[in-house]
This record gives C-alpha cells, sequence and structure tokens, in this order.
C-alpha cells in the first residue's frame, strides 16, 4: 500500500504537461481511452415546439498552434501562466498543444491574447 501513496504523491507533484503525456502514454499502453462518456440525448417527441437550449461553454483550453518568430517572448508568457521552469516551458512551446486546461472565459482570452502579443498562433477549445 505505501507503493501506492507514494504514486499518489507523485502524480501531485507532476505538471499539467506531465500528466497530459502520463494519460497518452497509458492510454497507449492499455489501449484505451481516458474521454468521458458521452451520454445520448434522447430525441424530442413528434410535436415538440421549442428545441433545447444551447448552453454556452465556460471552461476552455488554451492550445499553442505555432510560437512564431519571437519563441522567447511565448516562452516567457508561458513561464508566467504555467509556473514551469525554463526548461519545461521551453519544451511546451516547441511541443506545441494545450497550454493550460480548463480556464473560465475571462482568463482564457487574457492568456491567448498574451501569447498572441507576443506572436504565438493559439486557439480557445
Amino acid at each position: 500500500m505505501a507503493d501506492v501513496k507514494k504514486f499518489i504523491e507523485e502524480i501531485k507533484s507532476m505538471t499539467v504537461l506531465e500528466l497530459n503525456e502520463l494519460v497518452k502514454a497509458l492510454e497507449e499502453e492499455f489501449g484505451v481511452s481516458a474521454a468521458a462518456p458521452v451520454a445520448v440525448a434522447a430525441a424530442p417527441a413528434a410535436g415538440a415546439a421549442a428545441a433545447p437550449a444551447v448552453e454556452e461553454k465556460t471552461e476552455f483550453n488554451v492550445v499553442l498552434k505555432d510560437a512564431g518568430a519571437k519563441k522567447i517572448d511565448v516562452i516567457k508568457v508561458v513561464r508566467a501562466a504555467t509556473g514551469l521552469g525554463l526548461v519545461e516551458a521551453k519544451g511546451a512551446v516547441e511541443k506545441g498543444g494545450v497550454i493550460k486546461e480548463n480556464l473560465p472565459k475571462e482568463e482564457a482570452e487574457k492568456l491567448a491574447a498574451d501569447l498572441k502579443a507576443a506572436g504565438a498562433t493559439v486557439v480557445l477549445e
């Protein structure tokens, strides 16, 4: 049981990017997916008058598509936003992908704007 607790403590100390790599490696190793199952909504009965309201997304992932010509400036923004060290931030910028996950809309837009100002190509998902 001590090994399980040690493993949990190790996971707690990992960065978001490291956790993402761990999940992908586990998915590949065991042939599974960590995606949550999606329930299929029942079709509305014939004659239903109103369509269901579309919920507005409240949490966003900031995804770095390209660092651009000013990679050093982009690394600085990533370090400030994530708290990563220089080597980890550089690796994250070079790799691209999700920089921060599940951010409120305002915070995600601010980070995306900061990254774009530094010269990066960013999308919110």
